[in-house]
């Protein structure tokens, strides 16, 4: 068979119903599906991208299973497409069409003759249907049960289960009548603040927190709004809040022969609208008795629904330590590194062997963690602009090597895309995770902070900075975040560095000289006379060397203008008051900017800079600082004219080109029109000029600040 298949924009194979009929297709499948001589699968297809697609991959290499990848349209040069040992297109980047198509999925499926699917989390990981469909067409599906997974996503349900296993659950209303008067009269009963959850679905979304009984009505109606639109049930439960919760989860697993284990807690309480951030093991809050409370409660929740693989039980733990149930995710979470980290154990390796029919590895004896981990989610998202996600092309990613003890990594990245990779508007935000390992807490944070001080992003927007703040801020240190933690720090935690210290720019400015001297050497020697003084990058006009200009913007769109004189490792950064003898050198990784400070007293300091055309990235101790170089003439013309912008002012699309390449224009004149947020937004000629480029084409989409048309004053 060919390594890439397609399926989208093919006939269809229908039952006499019109529904999904695999015919003989099924039949040929559960006939050819069998395992290895070491009792694993031959073939496994992931249902899922990203991420978590390459990390099954990964795992199944390392047992000689061959993998089949599928992909939307826009996924065609995704990592996972490329990790795999065959893929199968399925349908348009509409994750309706694609990842949450279940019919395209078995059709891939029986194609390529797989003896499993893998669904990863999100998409199709917990759906029912898929499961047993997966089963009735002789394909094993790696996951619990179709009832496991149907008892587990109806809170209502699960509560009840949990109360029968004499697991701990938040005092609450979970009945089946969802009468407005009854509702009223058991929101009094609990008492308030309470929470109104959707009893079906997950995330936190149609949740909402009512502090008072004349607040219940409205908040019951936006809530079951909510529920309805993402669930297709409004159905809904009430509980008591909980004050100062803590947010911990344990991983648990269980095989055919009713063999169950847990692989200790996670703690997930830093948290942002219920969608987690940064995740760790253990927790710091837990001592030794409330944690052995929670692992029992944790493997009798299992026990309670016959659970198969792998699944992971969440409790909020309010701060007199009192613990309840909250729900119960029934597959693989993306925090599982953290608890691989900590045990030396492959939990996907785990989640094959289970599903393959085989005995869980370990028994829970057997199973010890050792030391702490830490993960911290990279999303392409902006923070400042209430964490929207960003699109566009990773044109630096860099990620700080991986430091091993034996058997576990002190620093891992899981990633779904590498340098050149595109970042669509289809799909999750997450880029990769990153993971680090120590013998205590404490090291385990300076780890992370080294991570984090040591990756790269250029491109996309991203949330590193946000996650630099937050791994020093004092009460992550001290293990005091609870679930509200990010809320009430959120202005701390975006507030942008009032003053960058002149060096930073100093050391951009070099970055881009040096650069620009490498190009004019390497086109030299590559031209009929490389001696020619004209190919120098050194400014120099009669009377002498003339000091570069450079001009930066920064992301708060604040300008600064350099001028210096230099090469190789030597330069001198003129300013009004002074000049200054730099010294710029390599050092490991990065540089170290060495001068002598306004007193006369040396100093040096260590950075890393990263430059993609015109962006450039650098990273210091203290945090990290984006900067953009402005073209000198379209710097002066912006000075001159505040008011008038040649670049985008916000994200958008371009519905009208009003002027062509060359053409004069005047001040004021329309030169193109961006539509966001339902209104046109004029781009005007900030003065008399010339049209030099256009850099974009009407129904393009484009960024903020990014520049639109390459314009010459006269």
């Amino acid at each position: 068979m060919e390594r890439t298949t397609s399926l989208w924009k093919l006939p269809r194979q229908r039952g006499p119903t019109g529904g999904f009929d695999l015919g003989n297709l099924r039949l040929h499948v559960a006939s050819m599906k069998q395992l290895t001589p070491s009792g694993l699968f031959r073939r496994i297809l992931v249902a899922n991208r990203g991420e978590i697609a390459c990390r099954v991959m990964r795992t199944c290499k390392t047992l000689g299973i061959s993998t089949v990848a599928v992909y939307s349209e826009v996924d065609q040069d995704a990592l996972h497409v490329r990790r795999a040992d065959e893929a199968c297109l399925i349908g348009p980047p509409t994750p309706e069409d694609s990842y949450l198509n279940r019919e395209r999925i078995l059709e891939a499926a029986v194609l390529h003759q797989v003896d499993a699917i893998h669904p990863g989390y999100g998409f199709l990981a917990e759906h029912a249907e898929f499961a047993e469909e997966c089963l009735s067409a002789g394909i094993e599906f790696i996951g619990p049960r179709p009832e496991s997974i149907r008892d587990m996503g109806s809170k209502s349900r699960a509560k009840h289960l949990m109360e029968e296993a004499e697991v701990p659950v938040v005092p609450g209303y979970h009945g089946e009548s969802q009468d407005i008067e009854i509702l009223y009269m058991e929101a009094q009963k609990i008492g308030f603040p309470l929470l109104i959850k959707p009893v079906a679905g997950g995330g936190g979304r149609g949740m909402r927190r009512v502090n008072q009984l004349s607040q219940f009505d409205e908040a019951l109606t936006l809530s079951r709004s909510e529920a309805k639109t993402a669930f297709g049930d409004d159905a809904v439960l009430l509980e008591r809040f909980i004050s100062g919760p803590r947010h911990i989860e344990f991983q648990i697993f269980s095989d055919h022969q009713g063999n169950t284990v847990h692989l200790h807690e996670r703690e997930c309480s830093i948290q942002r609208r219920h969608q987690k951030i940064l995740e760790e093991s253990p927790s710091p809050f837990l001592d030794d008795s409330l944690r052995n409370q929670m692992a029992e409660a944790s493997v009798r929740a299992v026990q309670a629904v016959h659970y198969l693989g792998a699944g992971t039980v969440e409790f909020i733990v309010g701060e007199n330590r009192s613990f309840y149930f909250i729900e119960m995710n029934t597959r693989l979470q993306v925090e599982h590194p953290v608890t691989e980290l900590r045990t030396g154990l492959d939990l996907v390796e785990w989640q094959i062997r289970v599903a393959a029919g085989q005995d869980l590895p370990l028994k829970q004896d057997q199973i010890r963690p050792e030391g702490n981990a830490i993960e911290v989610r990279i999303c392409a998202e902006n923070p400042e602009r209430g964490f929207l996600p960003s699109s566009g092309i990773l044109d630096v990613l860099e990620f700080a090597e991986a430091e091993s003890v034996p058997s576990r990594p002190r620093i891992r990245i899981d990633r779904g895309f590498e340098k050149g990779d595109r970042i669509g508007i289809h799909y999750d935000s997450m880029l990769a995770k990153l993971i680090v390992h120590g013998e205590d807490r404490e090291q385990a944070l300076q780890t992370m902070q080294y991570a984090l001080n040591h990756t790269a992003l250029i491109g996309p927007e991203s949330n590193l900075g946000f996650l630099q703040k937050l791994v020093s801020h004092p009460d992550v240190i001290q293990g005091k975040a609870d679930t509200l933690f990010i809320d009430s720090s959120l202005p701390e935690l975006l507030q942008t560095e009032e003053s960058v210290p002149e060096w930073i720019y100093w050391a951009c400015a070099i970055t881009y000289l040096k650069s620009e001297q490498q190009q004019a050497l390497h086109k030299a020697e590559h031209s009929n006379n490389p001696h020619s003084p004209w190919h120098a990058y050194d400014n120099w006009r009669l009377g002498g060397m003339e000091p570069h200009r450079i001009t930066f913007r920064d992301q708060q769109d604040h300008h600064r203008e350099l001028r210096l004189l230099g090469k190789n490792s030597d330069f001198e950064v003129i300013t009004e008051s002074r000049s200054i003898r730099v010294k710029f050198q390599q050092e490991g990784l990065g540089y170290v900017i060495s001068f002598n400070d306004s007193k006369g007293l040396p100093c040096s300091f260590p950075l890393r800079v990263f430059q993609h055309q015109k962006e450039i990235l650098a990273i210091h101790e203290a945090g990290r600082i984006h900067l953009t170089l402005e073209d000198v003439r379209e710097y002066d013309i912006e000075t001159e004219h505040p008011n008038s912008r040649l670049s985008a002012p916000m994200p958008g699309n371009i519905i009208r080109v009003c002027v062509k390449k060359g053409e004069q224009v005047r001040q004021g004149q329309t030169l193109l029109i961006l539509e966001a947020m339902k209104m046109e937004h004029p781009i005007l000629a900030p003065t008399n000029g010339r049209v030099e480029r256009l850099l974009f084409h009407e129904g393009d989409v484009v960024k903020t600040d990014e520049r639109l048309i390459e314009f010459e004053a006269e």
